[in-house]
């Protein structure tokens, strides 16, 4: 991709990104406080988050299903946060996780 082409690109983007806010701004607020409009807008975030993590964790070129150290890292995330531990503590301790299990050479 070319600079221009990267340029024109980027700009696009913020107008879409711009517009699509506008829209929301512009949505009449009787459409958003319904029960289940507001059950829809409290999941949705959570619902696409963990889509993303999935992808993340569990994901490779090719659409092939991988298991490795993200894996790890992901159940020892899980386990932190069921333990109640706080956000940071969390994503250190997949990290280290993660960490230990490439360098025991468990997964690649």
């Amino acid at each position: 991709m070319s600079g221009t082409t990267l340029v024109v690109a980027v700009l696009v983007a913020c107008a879409l990104s711009f517009a699509l806010k506008r829209i929301g701004f512009s949505v009449p607020p009787r459409l958003l406080e319904g029960p289940l409009a507001s059950r829809a807008l409290v999941l949705l975030p959570v619902s696409l988050l963990a889509g993303l993590v999935a992808v993340q964790a569990f994901g490779a070129p090719g659409g092939r299903l991988v298991l490795d150290a993200r894996v790890a890292g992901l159940a020892a995330a899980v386990v932190a946060l069921l333990l109640r531990a706080p956000f940071l503590v969390v994503i250190l301790v997949a990290a280290a996780v993660a960490a230990a299990v490439r360098a025991a050479g468990w997964a690649a």
